[in-house]
């Protein structure tokens, strides 16, 4: 019998059982650096069922396969990782298919670089992190989380907050196939399957291939369903005796989903949601339930002559389509070039087609774009047939064609069409390492990385059919056009990110072995190539899109104030150091500390905002965020006793913030100035006997803005401020605790993993969310309403919330199946509602008046509603 008892700590926490496996870091060139220092110092592998602590400066976790296997089948690693406090992870679906909200340290998913076989995954664009197309969790070798610092190497544009890096099994010597199936609640069902081959030459030539199938139902709407596919492969060559080798691996995901059911910030809007489960989870989340309930069993016909409204069919929140095509191809290398000297080499290709968003109201006829002439909004013939000034487009955010589209004969009518935002991304990367072992105590290495990504965001319309089903869920496919033979589309811009960066890293071993000392220092050069086809006709970005010289120097001279399509580039560069050291006083007692700076380089959205502004202006320039963090903690580790108590500090400089602009209307990026963010993790894991192990932890977070953030200006030119200052940064929580219980007997495993998540700042103001009216801090009311009239809906925190899942296993070798396991999970088992992710940002959205002074408060926020309790079982064979 064998029973242990695991609890989450923080990465500091987790520091605890040192002398880790060294493959934690990402790209081959690290790895091999570190496992060069392991060697030297004769460290010892340490593993607490599946989580390892490196001997590390950093504050780095690791988690290993045999804890990810536990989680549900074919979940996201961004949801294993949240047993790692500091790190905070809501799932928007229980089985990883539906997209989440990563946070670490309470910097959110674009400031932390998540990188796969040392790839970046972020979105080159906004550095988003799209948590529904990541690796098969079968195939994940180890995830290691590094809180607030990257590698060296790291090809990072964004990553001020942290780093997730997960690498690939490398395939076995030995032949071998696994098998799973899966089924649970909301019609999930899923199967996967791997075969290694072995080697099949005399020279060690061996690779595996998998494939993977899933589809569920959404539990929250009447019409979501998740159907995802993926398919990988891995080829490994090793070469010699000395550990090198070559490889080259492939991944292709695609997934085709719906938007997970949103719920605003207010009880008596939206869905309807309760305590039972006969408001709580709607019934009609089954397949023959949603045909029943199928919105548009009635079809209105098209009349001639008649103008007629757009049909809501197609327009449900639910139906919006969110699908993503994926791949990449990884290669990896490493040579020892002499007995001191190694070369590593990881090329890499990225391919990525996606879109997101709902539907759009078309006009048949065209638009009126001079805003002193007659009627601004229809021209009811043809396109430039009743003046000059009447023209196709995509103007005011709607699409006006010029022709029929219902095939009614006349152009009076407006019809829904589908209206994603469309991305399609190819891009091309290499890291570099060259390491040279000076001696046994100390080595050296350069590194070189480039990071070139062409990001091309459009936004064609498509048609729906008469059900509001979209012909195709990609309009790029089939984009309709307009009388004039001109493509509409919402957005028509393209954009280049490129970084080339050298680093070079020292590390040596002093004092006999007790003092670990690291220095590195990274020179990243930052180039965004933007160019927008349309124009800017606000500081938020609204554009509006021709697509035709001729139209562009037409409505040039009619609009001067609008910003017309140009190029612009974009520099950044920096001198990154990164140094530490870990010391032990006596063989039990150690202290470790680190220093990092880090920058992150604003994304193509605050870029392309600034397009508003004249070249020469400072807004046409959004400066880069930089960070100072560090880190310093204690650790005492004896035979049956090893705590922890930790502390780090990040202070933030030009941190950006999505506001919404109330004089424009339109979302706007605001420069939150200086942040200070702060907290304390501490541990105490204990192991009276062999088989009783308790580890337990605790983690706090403070982040605090500096100054209130000025949000728009009076008549009288003063400016008006969002009250910001000593406030927390929305979506951050104040604490996080939890653990994991897992014990064996015989056949028998049993585990259970609780986690505890403190409050979240809806917003950066720490205000509740409201409906009526409010004076801004700074602005000058005047008249009658000149006093604030305001009804709250909702609280200015998320509240805090448990999420307990629970796994259970048993090995059937004891009835004849050898090497066949059947696993037992069940997701939120005390069936928790709480409040899932959300984007938080400034302040609630308002309009702002800006001669009375007087603002009114716009709609609340959206949040995700937690995964209710779900169930499911696989069956595992391996032969």
């Amino acid at each position: 019998m064998k029973s242990r008892f695991q609890l989450a700590t923080s990465a500091f926490a987790l520091t605890i059982c040192s002398f880790s496996s060294a493959a934690f870091a990402q790209s081959t060139g690290s790895v091999d650096f570190e496992e060069e220092v392991i060697v030297v110092s004769g460290s010892r592998s340490q593993d607490v069922a599946g989580i390892q602590a490196p001997d590390s400066t950093k504050a780095k976790a690791v988690l290993t396969q045999e804890l990810i296997e536990r989680q549900n089948p074919g979940q996201t690693i961004l949801d294993t990782i949240n047993v790692i406090p500091g790190v905070n992870f809501q799932n928007n679906d229980a089985y990883g298919s539906s997209g989440g909200t990563l946070n670490i340290r309470g910097f959110d998913s674009s400031r932390i670089s998540l990188t796969f076989d040392g790839i970046p995954l972020n979105d080159s664009g906004n550095y988003a992190i799209y948590s529904n197309q990541q690796l098969d969790p079968e195939l994940i070798e180890q995830v290691n989380v590094n809180l607030g610092t990257t590698d060296v190497d790291s090809p990072t544009a964004s990553a001020v907050g942290g780093t997730v890096n997960y690498r690939t099994l490398t395939p076995t010597e030995d032949f071998g196939v696994k098998l799973s199936g899966s089924a649970g609640q909301f019609d999930f069902s899923r199967v996967f399957g791997m075969v290694n081959t072995g080697n099949i030459t005399s020279f060690g030539t061996r690779a595996f291939f998998s494939a993977s199938k899933a589809k569920n139902h959404n539990p929250f709407n009447n019409y979501g369903v998740v159907d995802k596919q993926q398919y990988n492969g891995k080829i490994y060559q090793p070469i010699g005796s000395n550990g090198d080798f070559i490889s080259i691996a492939g991944n292709y995901n695609e997934n085709r989903n719906n938007f997970f059911g949103s719920l605003p910030l207010r009880s008596d809007a939206g869905r309807v949601v309760g305590a039972l489960s006969t408001n709580r989870y709607p019934a009609n989340n089954k397949e023959r339930e949603y045909l029943i309930n199928f919105p548009c069993s009635t079809i209105v016909a098209p009349v001639a002559g008649t103008a007629q409204s757009a049909t809501t069919c197609g327009t449900e929140f639910d139906r919006r389509y969110n699908p993503s095509n994926t791949g990449s191809v990884r290669g990896a290398s490493k040579f020892t070039l002499s007995e001191k000297l190694t070369l590593t080499v990881d090329p890499s290709y990225q391919y990525v087609k996606a879109n997101g968003g709902g539907t759009v109201t078309a006009r048949e006829a065209g638009r009126d774009i001079d805003p002193t002439g007659g009627s601004a909004a229809n021209c009811t013939t043809v396109v430039s047939g009743t003046g000059v000034n009447c023209q196709a487009g995509y103007l005011g955010g709607s699409p006006f064609f010029g022709k029929d589209l219902n095939g009614d004969g006349d152009i009076l009518d407006q019809v829904t069409m589908i209206a994603p935002s469309q991305t399609q991304t190819h891009r091309l990367g290499v890291i570099s390492s060259l390491r040279y072992e000076i001696n046994d105590d100390h080595s050296v290495r350069l590194a070189y990385t480039f990071d070139r990504a062409r990001h091309r965001q459009t936004g064609q319309v498509g048609l729906l059919d008469a059900t509001g089903e979209p012909l195709d869920v990609f309009p790029v496919n089939n984009p309709q056009i307009a009388a004039n033979g001109v493509t509409l589309q919402k957005r028509d811009r393209l954009s280049y990110a490129i970084l080339q960066q050298i680093s070079g890293e020292y590390r040596g071993e002093l004092l006999d072995n007790n003092l670990v000392v690291t220095a590195g220092v990274r020179a990243p050069f930052f180039k965004r190539d933007l160019t927008n086809n349309c124009f800017t006709s606000s500081a938020g970005g609204f554009v509006e899109c021709f697509g035709d010289a001729t139209q562009n120097t037409l409505n040039a001279g009619l609009n001067p104030t609008q910003a017309g399509p140009q190029n612009r580039v974009f520099k950044y560069d920096k001198i990154l150091p990164n140094v530490g050291f870990n010391f032990k006083f006596t063989p039990e007692f150690s202290m470790f500390a680190s220093f990092a700076q880090g920058l992150s380089v604003p994304g193509t959205d605050s870029l392309y905002n600034a397009f508003f502004f004249p070249i020469t202006t400072a807004r046409a320039r959004p400066a880069p965020e930089t960070t100072d963090s560090v880190d310093v903690g204690l650790r005492y580790r004896s035979g049956n006793i090893q705590a922890q108590l930790s502390g780090w500090l990040t202070k933030f400089q030009n941190r950006l913030a999505s506001a919404y602009d109330p004089e424009l209307d339109q979302n706007v990026y605001r420069n939150l100035g200086n942040v200070d963010k702060y907290g304390v993790d501490g541990s105490v894991s204990y192991q009276p006997i062999p088989e009783l192990a308790v580890y337990v932890f605790g983690s706090y977070m403070k982040s605090e803005i500096k100054n209130n953030v000025a949000i728009g200006e009076n008549a009288d030119g003063t400016a008006v401020f969002a009250a910001t200052a000593g406030q927390r940064e929305g979506g951050s929580p104040k604490y996080s605790f939890g653990g994991t219980l897992r014990g064996e007997l015989g056949p028998v495993e049993l585990g259970i993993t609780g986690k505890r998540t403190g409050p979240r700042n809806i917003f950066d103001t720490g205000a509740a969310t409201y409906t009526g009216t409010f004076i801004p801090t700074g602005a000058t009311p005047s008249g009658a309403l000149g006093s604030t009239a305001r009804t709250q809906i909702f609280g200015a925190s998320a509240p805090a919330y448990w999420l307990v899942n629970l796994d259970a296993s048993i090995e059937l070798g004891f009835v004849g199946l050898s090497e066949t396991r059947f696993q037992l999970n069940v997701y939120n088992l005390f069936d928790q509602f709480y409040v899932g992710g959300f984007g938080g940002g400034l302040a609630q959205s308002a309009s702002y008046n800006r001669t009375t002074g007087v603002a009114t408060y716009g709609g609340p926020g959206f949040v995700q509603i937690g995964a209710p309790r779900t169930v499911s079982g696989t069956l595992t064979f391996k032969f």
